[in-house]
C-alpha cells in the first residue's frame, strides 16, 4: 500500500498540511541543512588545518635538523681535505665550491621564476574572452 497525500488531504497522524505549509516546512528544512552543511565544513576545514600545521612543524624541524646535518658534513669535508692542505685552503676549497652551487641554483631559480610570472591562468582567460565573443556574436544574431 502506498502512502501518498495530496495537498489539504489528512495524514494518519491527523494533521491536515497545506502546500503553504509545506513549502514552508521544505525552506525551514534546506536552511537548517545548509547551516549543519556548513558548520561540518567549518569543523572539516579546521581538522585539516591542524593537522597541515603539525605536519608543517614537523617539515620545519626536520629542515632545521637537516641543515645543521649538511653543516656537520660540511664540516667534515674540510677535515678531510685538511689532511693533505692547510685547514685555511681546506675551508676556502669548501666555501668556493658553495658559493658555485649557490650561484647555479640562483641562476636556474630565477630563470625558472621568470618563466612563471606573471602568474595569470593565461589558458583560462584565453577561453573565458573566447566564451564571451560566441556570446556577442549569438546575441547579434
Amino acid at each position: 500500500m502506498t502512502n501518498t497525500h495530496t495537498a489539504g488531504e489528512v495524514r494518519e497522524d491527523g494533521h491536515d498540511r497545506s502546500t503553504t505549509q509545506l513549502v514552508r516546512d521544505i525552506s525551514q528544512q534546506t536552511s537548517h541543512l545548509m547551516r549543519a552543511e556548513a558548520k561540518l565544513a567549518v569543523r572539516e576545514v579546521t581538522a585539516k588545518a591542524k593537522r597541515g600545521a603539525a605536519g608543517g612543524g614537523l617539515l620545519a624541524a626536520a629542515a632545521a635538523t637537516a641543515f645543521f646535518g649538511v653543516a656537520a658534513l660540511l664540516a667534515a669535508l674540510i677535515m678531510v681535505i685538511a689532511i693533505g692542505l692547510p685547514g685555511w685552503a681546506a675551508a676556502l676549497i669548501t666555501g668556493g665550491g658553495l658559493v658555485i652551487i649557490a650561484a647555479l641554483l640562483g641562476v636556474v631559480g630565477g630563470a625558472m621564476m621568470r618563466k612563471a610570472s606573471p602568474p595569470m591562468p593565461d589558458d583560462t582567460i584565453t577561453s573565458v574572452k573566447t566564451d564571451v565573443d560566441s556570446v556577442k556574436e549569438s546575441a547579434h544574431r
